[in-house]
């Protein structure tokens, strides 16, 4: 199952480093090819030669070689994994991850890392339970980092709680579920439209929203997790996908948006989720020069843009799941069931603007999903990476009923 990976593995100072060299030759016995980042601190509870030695590759703590000036890349090694797994990691770390310190090569990898990231926390129980340390881990789990959860026992100061790293048998267990996960949409080919629309009224001036691309780039990152195949049309996003296996179509425009998306839906397609804040209007005749102010009002005349969803929904595979969104303002449930069923879609997830911490910007989401055959799920406010999950456990399950 994990034949072939690329693991990288980041050490942390922690009396449980000396748990971090069996891991790293469980790993290996399972085809896993290891690399290995240190913190300084961590050189004193085991040696680099040791990780090298186990790891068969030369173990990375500084920025650069300082004999040969050679630099350590952290954007490659973030390029480079499949896994970025942090075992042990201390309540230090844990809490520089959680807030963005950058001050070694493990951190900085961390914030450049285009993989998914795993944390095992290594700490005394009076560390773990402070309020301090599980603030930052529930920071990083509401941004998608998979915590392995700390065990109960015997700590190093002789006090008995909870803080110990997980047992190296248990942390590769973890992970071949993750990867295991990874595969149940293999074969299968997904387009996902992302971020906003800019309907141009002048060379300089355009009608947009406030969409950043953060939930539709979660979702792509889940799919490709899971195996698909997965192409997403971006608006001018902020967010972007982090998975470096999704294709990335750019578009500016709705009407580009809607020739992108059923171009790529017309070379056959499992999954489509239209994620996308597509204008629903564009001006009638914009300006080929700057608009000049004279003092007098101004008339601008929007015509309809092209209907993405409704397009999909007329020619659809037989065996495909479409998947819609709804952000409302009022009458949020009737609007979204009436958009389901127009629109000939399997599923859509409805967000109301009312609810805080929900719709575009933020790092969370509220949402309410409805199917076709009229039932519903409601979740709770959860991060949009978490919300991606779910959406792509029902997509899933759609698939299945195809």
């Amino acid at each position: 199952m994990l034949e072939g990976k690329h693991v990288l593995l980041g050490v942390t100072g922690s009396i449980a480093a000396y748990k971090a060299a069996y891991l790293v030759r469980l790993l290996v016995r399972e085809g896993v090819e290891v690399k290995v980042v240190m913190t300084e601190t961590a050189k004193h509870f085991i040696t680099p030669l040791t990780m090298a030695t186990l790891s068969k590759n030369p173990v990375l703590v500084e920025f650069f070689d300082p004999e040969n000036g050679q630099w350590n890349s952290h954007v490659s090694l973030g390029m480079w994994a499949d896994l970025y797994l942090i075992a042990p990691a201390t309540a230090n770390t844990l809490s520089k991850m959680a807030y963005g310190v950058a001050d070694n090569l493990l951190l900085t990898s961390y914030l450049s890392a285009k993989c998914p990231v795993m944390a095992a926390p290594a700490m005394d129980l009076d560390m773990f339970a402070h309020p301090a340390t599980q603030e930052a881990l529930g920071i990083l789990r509401s941004r998608g980092v998979e915590i392995v959860e700390a065990a109960s026992g015997e700590l190093a100061s002789g006090l008995d709680g909870k803080g110990r790293m997980e047992e190296p048998e248990v942390i590769v267990e973890r992970i071949k579920t993750f990867f295991s996960r990874t595969m149940s949409l293999k074969g299968r080919r997904a387009v996902v439209t992302s971020g906003p629309t800019m309907e141009a009224i002048d060379p300089v001036r355009f009608i947009s929203n406030h969409s950043s691309g953060r939930m539709a780039s979660a979702i792509a990152d889940e799919l490709a997790r899971r195996g698909a195949d997965v192409t997403v049309v971006s608006g001018p996003a902020r967010v972007r996908p982090s998975a470096r296996e999704v294709r990335i179509v750019d578009v500016t425009s709705a009407h580009q948006m809607y020739e992108a998306t059923m171009s790529e839906y017309g070379k056959g397609c499992d999954i489509t989720v239209l994620c996308a804040a597509v204008a629903d209007f564009t001006p009638a005749s914009p300006s080929g020069v700057k608009i000049k102010k004279d003092g007098s009002p101004m008339s601008l005349e929007l015509v309809p843009t092209e209907d993405i969803a409704a397009a999909v929904g007329k020619v659809r595979r037989p065996g495909s799941v479409t998947v819609g969104f709804a952000l409302e303002t009022d009458h949020a449930e009737e609007n979204a069931m009436g958009k389901l069923r127009r629109k000939n879609m399997d599923m859509i997830v409805l967000n109301s603007m009312k609810d805080p911490g929900a719709g575009f910007g933020t790092e969370t989401n509220k949402v309410t999903f409805f199917f076709r055959d009229g039932q519903r799920l409601s979740l709770p406010l959860e991060s949009k990476q978490k919300v991606a999950s779910e959406i792509v456990d029902n997509i899933e399950k759609l698939l299945g009923q195809c």
